[in-house]
């Protein structure tokens, strides 16, 4: 065993996080964001001990809400993901190929991926918990709507940033859709959030089908005000992201990068 050898691979590894600022970056995301959702819980717990109203439902439903947005998001960043990895990505737009309808290709295949990790998903939380998410019917339809759509906008939205900036932005695939489960209000409501954050988010269309789903978990009844909230801010990030994209993959193409992707 030599000691020398065991060295010149640690100040190997060193040395790529001195020079990567997204590998600094990720030493204190995750542990960030960890103490911001499960402190912000901790609070909600705190306040309404003496009356948490339904907590088993409410955390169970999130939690599977929660997921169809993360799976609508890491379902189009992954796939880009398998054709950059694969080195396919050129082969692919050397064909008649266009990126909106690359684009439109990876959000079939996150709505496949979804349908069939949210099947098992129900499956499991009726099995194990005796929890019905379809008690409610096509009331959650469209909050589930909302957040595959939001997961869309973060999913394209991480291609764009993978095609601009290459390898070092690979780890959004996972990381981008988690950062909003902060202010998205998952498993407590809004109103724990400082307020500057609740201001903010008050422009996350997550935040207001979390709030929604409680609402309608609560009341048995749709609350319109966030559905229409969420589906409009939905609607301008969808057309954003699209743009933003469009510009991105014509940058890149101009200036030639597309054939240094993934190398």
């Amino acid at each position: 065993m030599s000691i020398k050898r065991i060295l010149a691979l640690f100040f190997r590894h060193a040395y790529l996080l001195k020079r990567s600022f997204p590998r600094i970056l990720e030493l204190f995301y995750w542990p960030l964001l960890d103490l911001l959702v499960w402190g912000f819980l901790t609070l909600y717990l705190e306040q309404y001990r003496e009356s948490l109203p339904q907590f088993v439902t409410f955390f169970i439903g999130a939690l599977i809400f929660w997921d169809i947005l993360f799976r609508a998001h890491n379902g189009i960043a992954v796939s880009f993901l398998e054709d950059l990895w694969s080195k396919n990505l050129l082969n692919l737009f050397s064909s008649p190929l266009m990126g909106s309808e690359y684009i439109l290709s990876l959000m079939l295949v996150s709505t496949a991926k979804l349908l069939v990790t949210s099947l098992v998903l129900f499956a499991l939380a009726w099995v194990l918990y005796s929890f019905n998410i379809f008690i409610l019917g096509i009331s959650l339809l469209p909050f589930v709507i909302n957040l595959i759509a939001m997961g869309w906008v973060i999913g394209i939205f991480t291609v764009a940033l993978i095609l601009r900036f290459g390898q070092e932005a690979e780890v959004l695939a996972w990381a981008l859709g988690v950062f909003f489960m902060p202010i998205s209000a998952v498993f407590y409501p809004v109103s724990v959030l400082p307020p500057f954050l609740q201001k903010v988010a008050q422009f996350i269309p997550s935040a207001h089908v979390f709030e929604g789903m409680r609402a309608l978990l609560k009341t048995q009844q749709i609350p319109v005000n966030h559905l229409v909230w969420a589906t409009a801010l939905n609607a301008a990030a969808l057309t954003s992201v699209f743009l933003f994209f469009s510009w991105i993959f014509s940058f890149i193409k101009r200036k030639g990068q597309l054939v240094k992707i993934g190398e």
